[in-house]
């Protein structure tokens, strides 16, 4: 439930069960991006944390929710995707007590961003990566939490276990939580705009942005938090998701397809293009489908970015498989 119009300091709330509340870090636009605070005995983390221009709305979202800074315990880090992490050096500033937590993989991005930062701008551009991200400000490496897999945490008592999930990203984690069958999945578990949602649930896609996209680990991945029996998935695009066997079933047949697609299209004379074009058809019989109420081109609009990035993310992964 829609809690609070967004200004330039109210940040837009959406209060979940077990005490968690989704905060639109308006990355690109209201409602792609969101992270989580979790709040449970007096202690609170954040999952995921958006851009260095979300920081301000995740600070008055702290104000709104009664929670002072000092109470703030964990950055739970899905993932250094800057639309996940690219703010967490900034508000680790304002967090004195907070510590990241952060896969052995991408610790050291966030500790010393330069080659993060050039990662980014090669996929992006340079003008892009100014506009959408901004300086990066590094996490001393004293308050950074490294994990293993299977690792478990507390937030006053209220265990989180942590998965190491690739597919996505090789240094891709989740955050379970088994006493509220929920999962904060970052983009292990794909994408749902709630502009798509129909009578039939929430509509969902697979981000395979580049440059580690693998579909097996990550229809594996899928399967892994699957065991989990999970009531609700957490995700940062956009917040909870139910009916999560439906889901899952229609995500890992798009993983396939999306690296059937890739294959069909590695002869092609302009494979990007092929490539490009065989998602659109795939996404726009797919909403059809499931009675998503926008026409067949608002979808494809909504859904712009992600197939600009899927499909680079489909070019990388034919590339190191050598096609």
């Amino acid at each position: 439930m829609q809690e609070h119009s967004s200004t330039l300091s109210t940040p837009r709330l959406f209060r979940h069960p077990d005490g968690i509340t989704a905060v639109d870090t308006e990355y690109l636009h209201p409602g792609h991006a969101a992270s989580h605070i979790v709040q449970h005995g007096g202690r609170a983390a954040f999952v995921d944390v958006g851009t260095n221009d979300s920081v301000p709305y995740l600070l008055a979202a702290l104000d709104v929710l009664g929670i002072a800074r000092e109470s703030v315990d964990y950055l739970l880090l899905t993932h250094v995707h800057l639309d996940h992490a690219g703010g967490a050096g900034r508000l680790m500033r304002e967090l004195p007590n907070a510590v990241a937590v952060l896969h052995p993989r991408g610790a050291p991005h966030m500790i010393d961003p330069a080659k993060l930062i050039v990662g980014v701008r090669a996929v992006y551009g340079e003008e892009r990566f100014r506009r959408f991200y901004g300086d990066l400000v590094p996490i001393p490496a004293e308050r950074v939490r490294v994990t293993r897999d299977a690792d478990t945490l507390s937030l006053a008592g209220r265990e989180l276990e942590i998965l190491h999930t690739p597919g996505h990203a090789m240094h891709h984690q989740v955050f379970v939580d088994r006493a509220h069958a929920c999962i904060f999945t970052g983009d292990t578990f794909g994408i749902s705009y709630r502009e798509l949602d129909s009578p039939r649930g929430a509509f969902i896609v697979p981000t395979t942005t580049p440059t580690q996209f693998d579909p097996e680990q990550l229809i594996a991945s899928v399967d892994r938090l699957l065991s989990y029996s999970p009531e609700a998935m957490y995700l940062m695009h956009f917040s909870r998701v139910t009916d999560v066997a439906r889901l899952a079933e229609s995500l890992q047949g798009q993983i396939r397809d999306h690296a059937r697609i890739a294959q069909q299209s590695a002869a092609a004379p302009d494979r990007a293009a092929a490539i490009r074009s065989g998602l659109s058809d795939l996404w726009r019989e797919l909403a059809a489908r499931h009675g998503c109420r926008m026409t067949p081109e608002r979808v494809l609009a909504l859904l712009e970015g992600d197939l600009e990035l899927n499909t680079l993310g489909l070019l990388a992964w034919l590339e190191r498989r050598g096609l």
